[in-house]
């Protein structure tokens, strides 16, 4: 298995054609997806899956699978991904992990091994987080990993207008 980034506990992989269920398992689940507003369908999945297979294909990064180094459980996601913002983009730190997951440490352990990629391998100077105004606990996590609120802005998504603030780490030399 070739992975992308291993800490203590985690292992950071591609998602691959055969993952569709592990994906499914958060991304239809409706108390992870609370700031979608909807849990995902079928389709919206293998959309999901199809669009990281291309990023990692014209980008070499995406939102990759993550892995348990102890059982090899995928327990979510998190990883790079293009955005724009207003008109602008910014490379963003995003990530998902299945419920039973939440509040072990697992998100701030990926997330922060994904702001040491964007930064030493990449190169990159600065990464963000984009988070619903009503996601607390993603706030959190992106201020644990060094962020703080660059702007507020409106996310048009499923006919809604949702607020979303846009969280930003610059590199330190």
């Amino acid at each position: 298995m070739n992975y992308i980034l291993e800490t203590k506990r985690l292992r950071l992989r591609n998602w691959r054609i055969d993952d569709v269920d592990n994906l499914k398992r958060f991304l239809q689940d409706r108390e992870v997806m609370y700031a979608y507003e909807h849990a995902f369908s079928d389709g919206e999945v293998q959309n999901w899956l199809n669009w990281n297979i291309t990023s990692y294909k014209e980008n070499g990064y995406g939102l990759w699978a993550i892995e348990l180094r102890s059982s090899r459980e995928v327990i979510g996601e998190c990883g790079l991904t293009n955005q724009m913002v207003e008109g602008k983009s910014y490379l963003e730190i995003g990530y998902h992990l299945v419920k039973n997951r939440w509040h072990k440490g697992y998100g701030i352990e990926a997330a922060k091994a994904c702001k040491y990629y964007a930064f030493e391998k990449l190169n990159k100077e600065q990464v963000v987080s984009i988070v619903r105004d009503t996601n607390i606990p993603s706030m959190n996590l992106a201020i644990r990993n060094g962020m703080v609120i660059k702007t507020r802005f409106i996310k048009h998504y499923h006919g809604m207008d949702m607020p979303h603030y846009l969280f930003s780490v610059k590199r330190t030399k």
